[in-house]
Order: structure tokens, then sequence, then C-alpha cells
């Protein structure tokens, strides 16, 4: 494919596309670490050293190499993991375990989608206050401008991100060579910083600083923040471009984070330190890089809504979500979609959020479990496949990754009273939807009584040699032969509802993220046929347009609604969320003129 080649202009789209919110962690990360420790140059030196070490280890290694090894048609994600693991596996129990993990990473990164791009336009907006007669800017008037800013970029979603990617990637290029120039000028006032390059700095940090050395690590992963992009994007740039890219960015951090301690051991007492470090390099170029640094948080919030989009649309497709309704903004490319009610409710948590911390040093308290927590996971599930495939060197260093990973997560609770469990409020709600519609599914497949298939055909060709079809074609949507569902049964033999031919239409995904089959097959009574589809989780699949190409027309396309009765309060969330999904034809735009669903009562 010519978007894995490492060519100059796909890297800088990689540039755009996956590595926006690691790159504005430095307007954030050094200023929050300083809020926990004293501020002597030993820190400053041993914080560097960690952020250095951190950035190597937790995204270079754990993600650029191990995690990118892994991979389905070139594709990366929680989900992938998943799907690599599933069959390596031999009990039902572990199978079960897996999957429950994989839900709680997916809940994890969808409670990172709403903080990142808080605490990213937050933090930028907060550099106004370094303008000389800006200084004491109400917050009231910061909160309103993140606010207005946060309500554009929301608004705007609709409209598809396609025609803005192509300024994304210069944009964060430009970023990045800023963010470079600048630590580097910075490093020739103290550049004994180098010494920071030697990991020892960091554990003699440790050392010395006990407990409160050790809670210092739930702010120093903040500069790790957005690593998992490198594989979860990969499907949309490749790996070499993505791997080349982060060579780039890898070398601008830590020239930066260099540069910003270089400043820091001249300027002690400063609080925001990339907007102070800036201001005093080039106070005559300090708004239009404000105006830059605004742009960069805009994208790095924007790649990661454009990144819960195809997370929503893969757990949809592989029916772990209820169904949204999907827009697709682009002709060209079918990875361009929104959907409409994820959007929305992620604008209305991100508002939340900055009105309820309102200034990012306070927001950074709540950020950094939800990442470390995915990271983890990602740590477990590489652990788990390398073991079971006996890749014994991978697997032991994927378990010490694994164990630093552990490290980090527990730094991390320290920030549970201080707003950290907003990070898994946020994510309870996602694993709650995912794991109350997952039983549903289940209790509902339970109790419904579908009609074998050796009871099922011998009155389907009686009903057709006792009455007279209706012309034309019908398509029913079903699983398999094997297990005529009851809406089916209903239709036929109930309503007395038979067509000259009558087609059973299953689409089922497969565990690759993409490719797309399908297949007609006679079916064994005459007037029966199987249209057998296959499709790859993350491909959209466009029924009316495959069966106009292979040459259906049908006259009336039949589908399953349930009537969902309960008393029990869980049956009842699952039956309000059947209620308030888009309909099945929504969905799979059907038309909607041929499209009748049939009611089936199911008590729960």
């Amino acid at each position: 494919m010519e978007q894995q080649k490492a060519t100059p202009a796909n890297v800088i789209k990689s540039l755009g596309l996956v590595f926006g919110d690691i790159g504005t962690s430095p307007i954030y990360t050094l200023a929050v670490v300083f809020m926990l420790t004293a501020r002597t140059e030993a820190h400053f030196v041993g914080i560097l050293s960690l952020i250095i070490w951190t950035l190597l280890l937790l995204v270079t290694v754990e993600y650029a190499w191990l995690a990118m090894s892994l991979s389905k048609g070139g594709e990366g994600g929680t989900i992938v993991l998943l799907s690599l693991l599933r069959p390596l596996l031999r009990s039902n129990r572990s199978a079960r375990a897996a999957t429950l993990l994989a839900y709680v990473g997916i809940s994890l990164l969808m409670g990172d989608g709403v903080i990142t791009p808080a605490i990213s336009i937050l933090s930028a907006v907060e550099g106004l206050t370094v303008i000389p007669g800006l200084e004491g800017l109400p917050r009231g008037v910061l909160v309103g401008i993140a606010l207005s800013i946060a309500l554009i970029l929301f608004t705007l979603q609709r409209r598809g991100s396609g025609a803005l990617a192509a300024v994304f990637g210069p944009v964060m290029a430009l970023w990045f060579a800023v963010l470079a120039a600048s630590g580097l000028v910075a490093l020739t006032q103290a550049p004994q910083v180098l010494k920071a390059l030697n990991p020892w700095y960091g554990l003699d940090f440790m050392l010395h600083n006990g407990l409160k050395g050790f809670f210092v690590l739930s702010e120093v992963i903040l500069c790790a923040t957005g690593g998992e992009a490198l594989y979860a994007d990969m499907g949309h740039m490749g790996r070499k471009p993505i791997l080349v890219a982060w060579g780039m960015v890898f070398c601008a951090l830590v020239l930066h984070y260099m540069g910003q301690t270089a400043f820091l051991i001249g300027h002690p007492q400063v609080d925001n330190v990339l907007f102070s470090l800036i201001h005093s390099q080039a106070p005559l170029l300090y708004i239009p890089f404000l105006t830059l640094c605004l742009l960069a948080t805009v994208i790095a919030s924007q790649s990661l809504i454009s990144g819960l989009f195809s997370i929503m649309y893969q757990s949809m497709a592989t029916h772990i979500m209820p169904l949204f309704k999907v827009d697709y903004t682009s002709p060209e490319l079918h990875s361009q979609i929104y959907i409409n009610t994820v959007n929305w409710a992620l604008c209305l948590a991100v508002i939340m959020v900055i009105c309820g911390f309102g200034e990012s040093h306070r927001l950074a308290a709540a950020y950094g479990l939800a990442v470390t927590g995915s990271m983890t996971i990602t740590a477990v599930f590489m652990v788990w496949i390398f073991g079971l495939r006996g890749r014994k060197g991978h697997c032991a260093l994927a378990l010490g990754i694994c164990a630093l990973d552990v490290v980090y997560l527990l730094a991390n609770f320290y920030k549970l009273p201080h707003g950290g469990y907003w990070s898994i409020v946020i994510a309870l709600a996602p694993l709650s939807l995912i794991l109350i519609y997952t039983w549903g599914q289940r209790a509902v497949y339970a109790r419904m009584r579908p009609m074998r298939q050796k009871i099922f055909l011998p009155a389907f060709a009686a009903l057709r040699r006792k009455n007279r079809p209706i012309s034309g074609t019908a398509i029913f949507f079903l699983r398999s032969l094997d297990t005529v569902s009851p809406y089916i049964v209903k239709t036929i033999f109930m309503n007395g509802i038979m067509y000259e031919r009558n087609i059973m239409l299953s689409v089922a995904r497969t565990y690759e993220p993409l490719g797309l089959e399908w297949q007609m097959t006679a079916g064994p009574a005459d007037g029966l046929s199987v249209f057998a589809i296959s499709a790859g989780y993350m491909e959209v699949v466009d029924i009316a347009a495959i069966l106009a190409a292979a040459g259906i027309r049908p006259r009336a396309i039949f589908y399953g609604v349930e009537d969902i009765i309960t008393t029990r309060p869980l049956g009842r969330i699952y039956a309000l969320i059947k209620r308030l999904a888009p309909s099945f034809v929504q969905f799979y735009k059907l038309p909607s003129h041929a499209v009748h669903g049939v009611v089936s009562r199911v008590t729960l």
C-alpha cells in the first residue's frame, strides 16, 4: 500500500494525525510536576531524566516496538489485540477475562477522550496570562474562551476532518520545529541538564524522595499521554511513516524538555514554564506562538475525537455497543465518519470538566489514571500473546514494561482524592453501557425460540405448495439457516407472507479489520437462497450497494425488532438502550420504502 511507505508526505501527515496529544504535553507537564516537589537543580535534572526514560520505555519500547509488531491487516488497537489473543486461548474463562479486560481498555480510552481536549485547550488559553497587561485576566474569562473553542471544535465535527487534515501535518511539523529550536537555544544556558540522559539521576531522585518521589510519577506520566495513538492509528498511516515521525517527535520533545529544565534552573519560580520560556526568548513572536499553540491543541483534540468515532464504530461492528447513526463525511474515505450522539455527549462531558476544574493544574490531578490504565492493559495483552506464541524474549521484555506500567498506575492512585476519580467516573459510563448491552443481547438470544432447520424447511416447502407466493424478492436478515429467527417464523407462517424468491441474508463480522466478500448459494428448498456477507470490523457495509452489485432488487426487506418486557432494573436499562438506539435501517442505510420491522415480544 502507498500509505505504508515512509515518504516525506506520509511522515508529515502522521505528525498531524498521530502526535497531536503527545506533542502538546510540554504545555503542562513540567508545570504540574513541580507543584509536588521542591524546585532545586537536583530535582530538575532528576525529573528530566524520568521524563526522558518514560518516553523511551513506555512509548518507544511499549508502543513503537512491541505493540506495533502485533497487528492485523496493518491495523492496531485494543480490539485488534483481543482478536489476536482469543484464538490462542483454550478456555472460555480466559476468553471472558480477556474480553472484559478489552472492554475496560476501550472505556479508559473513551475517558481519556474527555480529559485530553479539556486540559489541552485550557492549558493553551492560560498562555494569555503571560502577555503584559493580561496577567490579571479573570479565571472566568479564561474558562469562557476555552469553552468557546471547545464548542466551535465540536460544532465543526459534522463537516468532517478531511478538509482540515491537509493542514494538520504542516502545522504540527512547525510546532515540533519550534519546540526543538526553543529547547536547543535554552539548553546552551545550562548544558549540565544533558546528564539527565543517564537514568541514574531519575533513580537517585526516586531513592532520595521516598513516597513523595513515587507519587511524582503520577505527573511525570503526563509526558507520555497520547503514546497509545502510535498503535491505535497504525491502520490510518502505516507502521513505517509513524515510526519515522516518532523518531523526529521524540528528539523534538527531549530537546524541548531539556530546554524547559535549563530555563527552570535559571528561573525556578515560574509557573507556566513553556509560555514563560518562549516569552523570554522571543517576546515579539509570543502572540504568533500562542496562536500556533492553540492550533496544536485543537489538532490534538480533533485527532482524539476522530479516533473515538473510529473506536465507537468498531465497537458497534463487533456488537459490544448499541447502534448509533453514522454519517460519512468523505465520499473518498469511509474512515471519515461522524456520530452525532457521541459528538455531543463528548462535548457535554468536556464542558462539564472545563467548568468543574477551571484550571489546567487542577485538571491534571484527574489526568493520567485512564492513560496508565490503558497502557497497563495493552502490556498485559502483549505479555499474554507473546507468551502463548512462544516468543520468550518479547514476552520477558513486555513483562518488564508491564511491571513499569503497574508502578505508574499505582502512583496515579494518589490522584483519586484530588479529582482522579473523574477518570474512573467517566470511563464507567461507556463500560456500563457495554456490559449492560452485551448482557442484554445474550439474555434476549437465550430467551428467543428459533425454529430448527429440519422443522423450518419442510414447513416452508409445504406452505409454498399450498399458497401462491407474492411476486418479487424478499430479504430476511438471518445469521444462518441452522436456526431460523422467530420474526421470520412469524412473518412466513403466522402472517402468511412468502415471496417467489426469499433470500436469507447474513452479515458476519470477522476479526480482521478490513475485507469485504459476499456469496449467493441456493437454499435447500425451492424459492429459498442464502446470501452471506463477510466484512472486516472496520468495513462500512453498504448493503443496498452490495445487493445492486449482485443483481438483486428486493421488493421487501424484513428484520426483527425485540419488544422487551421486564421488571428487572438491568433489563429496563437494556430496553431503554434498544428504544433510544437508531433503527437497523438507519445503521445500514437500507431503502426505507422497502423495509419492514417485525416485532417479537421478549420477557427478561
